[in-house]
């Protein structure tokens, strides 16, 4: 038996070159929340039928999620909003009253979850900052 590479075969590598992460952890859970829910639906997910080809399943952003929550860096407060805002496919938003605390601990799961996406190569770029949350507090002059 030869060791030498058929000639149709192609490496693995060649496709990773097309292979494009997501910018940020919001966006990689809203993609895995709508894989998800097709799949619920019926659908078949099938790698690199997508789009765009992206560098995991929807299953290795949920395991990166069930491994924080097993480290207990989220709570199960954290995941049933990542659920239901995830079928949404928005964020909740904070200037309306209603969504403030879903708000919070929405921004406290996507920060956590930025991490281990980040180190797995799911998401790539800078990190997502909120400076709209950044709050300036006046300093009080000590002098008069």
């Amino acid at each position: 038996m030869s060791a030498a590479p058929r000639p149709s075969h192609k490496p693995g590598l060649a496709a990773l070159s097309r292979v494009e992460p997501f910018s940020s952890a919001e966006e990689a859970w809203f993609w895995t929340m709508a894989a998800l829910t097709a799949r619920r639906d019926g659908a078949r997910i099938v790698a690199g039928k997508g789009l765009a080809p992206r560098p995991c399943e929807p299953d290795d952003v949920i395991k990166c999620l069930d491994r924080l929550y097993r480290q207990r860096r989220i709570e199960l407060a954290h995941a049933r909003i990542m659920r239901i805002w995830g079928e949404r496919g928005v964020a909740p938003d904070p200037r309306h009253a209603q969504e403030r605390g879903d708000h919070r601990l929405w921004r406290e799961a996507m920060n956590r979850l930025e991490w281990p996406l980040r180190v797995k190569g799911i998401v790539v770029g800078a990190p997502a900052l909120d400076v709209h949350e950044a709050e300036i507090i006046s300093f009080p002059s000590a002098w008069p």
